[in-house]
């Protein structure tokens, strides 16, 4: 966090900004001595303005983290990973050798978010971003610097010099306002970066189910193919005898094609959500060549429990809390404005005039004339034609447009939180249907038609539709595996924030899936 002291006792509130200042007429009110000198309040007005400027400047400092103290709380506490802001050089040594480690054992979904957070260049970016806010925020908590002026007339011993210094009043009396209003757009900005951090943590960990899905199901596209081949070419053996027609041979051989071609079209899947997945690990070179596990985790013994889930997410999703800060933010700007609505500029100064000529009469030493005078300068703008009613009137709008989006936000987080646990809830019966009733039976009706098809009892026909069959539910099963590990991911994010969207739920938007395309072919022969 920034680090600010603020020694002007500014009155409490907008109220009564600037109360304390020199008015224009008293500031003119000067004293005028033999010699042509003014001497009184514009130079001890300019005077405290410097000194103040002084005394303020000194305290506004950048945070050794550049601000993602945030970010690495959610990070910690709702994730259980780390986060580290690139320097110059790149990305620290220690998390670098972190990387390198995770690497040489295959990854775990966990390890897959791990190396996201820290290599990912896209969230270093907004790291960045979120530096320049921090910036921003110094900047608005330092008071406004003097304006210094000098004038020459004359380039020889003759002449005259203008010198002036001056501040803005108006900004100096509004700077503790001001600098609330620019500390809650960075608080804001601070829970947008740790909901980048959620963002990129759910992308990862869907991908990273979706590439291990792809994996699992080549494996098992190959292990069909593989016993579809033998089969063929027993398939052909028996024809040459004369045991087995060419309509059957033909279906046999079909099938085999065709199981060929859909473990192509795996395969290109496979690498391409592999290479999804290598883009938001932020890996080139030689760690593109990272190992991942064979299949899909189990599913949990327990689940979520649903219960009180809507109002821990309206506490807990880090984009509601930016809304929030941003709401408060533009509150305290729709107050500023309303203040100074009448005078938009207020600049005080001290002037100084000084003028030197030389004269020569007759034969004489040359007679010096030197001549100083002292006085003020006030600079103001007042906005005659509608008084400030329209910067107003924006600024309300502005306000209210923020509490809308606050308010539509809590809306959506409380219905996505109850999609997403449905979802959640939903894939795990399907999931377990699946695995406790879909696959048995398929793998019953596989081995019977094996005997009757070796007893001469079943002919080639319905023996390759129900492998097609079995097939398709085993691809059907690895993917409603997946999807119940991407809609545990996508409850996870609905809760604490990071992205919710039912478009991107399961397969869908990685593209078609193999089990689609062998749905295709299913019901031909």
């Amino acid at each position: 966090m920034v680090r600010r002291c603020n020694p002007i006792d500014a009155p409490p509130g907008l109220t009564g900004m600037g109360r304390n200042t020199t008015t224009p007429g008293e500031a003119g009110t000067t004293g005028r001595t033999p010699g042509g000198a003014v001497r009184g309040r514009p130079g001890r007005v300019a005077g405290r303005l410097t000194g103040m400027a002084l005394l303020l400047g000194v305290c506004a400092s950048v945070s050794p983290d550049a601000g993602v103290s945030v970010a690495r709380t959610y990070a910690a506490l709702e994730l259980g990973k780390d986060i580290v802001k690139a320097s110059d050089q790149g990305i620290a040594p220690g998390a670098e050798a972190r990387v390198e480690a995770l690497l040489r054992r295959p990854l775990t979904a966990d390890g897959a978010v791990q190396v996201a957070l820290l290599r990912n260049r896209g969230l270093q970016a907004a790291f960045n971003g979120l530096g320049i806010s921090e910036a921003q925020y110094v900047q608005a908590t330092l008071p406004p610097a003097p304006s210094v002026s000098i004038t020459r007339w004359g380039l020889g011993f003759n002449a005259e010099i203008e010198r002036s210094v001056a501040a803005s009043v108006l900004d100096l009396a509004t700077l503790p306002a001001r600098a609330e209003i620019a500390g809650q757009r960075f608080r804001a900005d601070q829970y947008n970066a740790a909901n980048e951090v959620l963002k990129l943590a759910g992308e990862a960990r869907r991908q990273f189910y979706r590439t291990v899905a792809a994996n699992q199901a080549v494996a098992f596209l190959e292990q069909s193919l593989a016993g579809a081949e033998s089969t063929s070419i027993l398939t052909q053996q028996l024809g040459e005898t004369g045991a087995l027609g060419k309509l059957e041979q033909a279906r046999e051989h079909a099938f085999y094609s065709e199981l060929g071609a859909q473990l192509a079209k795996a395969r290109v899947q496979q690498r391409a959500e592999r290479e999804r997945l290598t883009r938001l690990l932020g890996l080139w070179g030689r760690e593109i060549d990272f190992r991942l596990p064979k299949g899909l985790p189990a599913l949990p013994k327990r689940l979520v429990d649903g219960r009180g889930l809507e109002g821990e997410t309206v506490r807990r999703r880090a984009d509601v809390q930016a809304a929030r800060f941003e709401l408060q933010s533009l509150a305290g700007q729709f107050g500023l404005v309303q203040a100074t609505r009448f005078v938009s500029v207020f600049d005080l100064g001290f002037a100084n005039q000084y003028a030197r000529s030389r004269t020569f009469e007759g034969g004489a030493s040359p007679k010096v004339d030197k001549d100083s005078l002292n006085g003020f300068s006030a600079d103001l703008t007042i906005p005659l034609y509608d008084f400030g009613t329209t910067a107003v009137q924006g600024a309300q709008e502005s306000y209210l447009a923020a509490a809308n989006r606050l308010a539509e936000r809590a809306v959506n987080a409380r219905s996505e939180v109850r999609e997403a646990y449905q979802r959640y809830r939903g894939q795990y019966d399907i999931t377990r249907h699946y695995q406790t009733s879909v696959l048995p039976l398929r793998r019953t009706i596989q081995d019977q038609a094996l005997l009757q098809y070796s007893g001469m009892l079943l002919d080639v026909t319905t023996l390759i539709i129900d492998a097609r069959a079995r097939i398709l539910s085993n691809i059907q099963a690895i993917e409603a595996q997946r999807d119940f590990w991407i809609a545990a991911t996508d409850l996870k994010a609905a809760t604490v924030g990071g992205g919710f969207s039912a478009e991107t739920f399961g397969g869908e938007a990685a593209g078609g899936t193999p089990g689609e395309s062998l749905a295709v072919g299913t019901p031909g022969g």
